[in-house]
């Protein structure tokens, strides 16, 4: 019988904040969970949207005009090409799904940018 997972254990586990790691692939799309606090970067995707659920705590995704506000349970969808800013102001658990081309920070790279490889390490195991 195949293993079921638990995102909000493998998110918690991980080592390192804004350090995704993918947990699954849907079709063309990683499903991907990150341990998140502080602010990460103005940067958009151009040809990509990206879905942030939130499994743990708060976050505010600062828009050029707006903010989205999420609590544990809420998801939002940030639609492609426009820059956001993902802003945790305490410790916040978030479930993401993009597709497998999605680059972490788009078109900006920062010393928080992680690759896709580095997003494919095996994640700590958590049931």
């Amino acid at each position: 019988m195949p293993a079921s997972i638990t995102p909000e254990a493998i998110a918690a586990s991980l080592p390192a904040l804004w350090s995704p790691r993918v947990i699954g692939e849907v079709d063309d799309a990683y499903v991907k969970v990150a341990r998140i606090k502080g602010t990460l970067a103005w940067h958009s995707h151009d040809a990509e949207d990206e879905l942030f659920f939130v499994l743990r705590g708060s976050l505010r995704i600062e828009l050029e005009d707006d903010v989205v506000e999420l609590q544990a349970g809420q998801m939002w969808v940030v639609p492609k090409g426009v820059r956001h800013n993902p802003v945790a102001d305490e410790e916040c658990l978030v479930l993401l799904i993009e597709r497998k081309t999605t680059l972490h920070t788009g078109n900006v790279v920062t010393e928080k940018t992680r690759s896709i490889a580095e997003q494919l390490m095996d994640a700590p195991e958590a049931g």
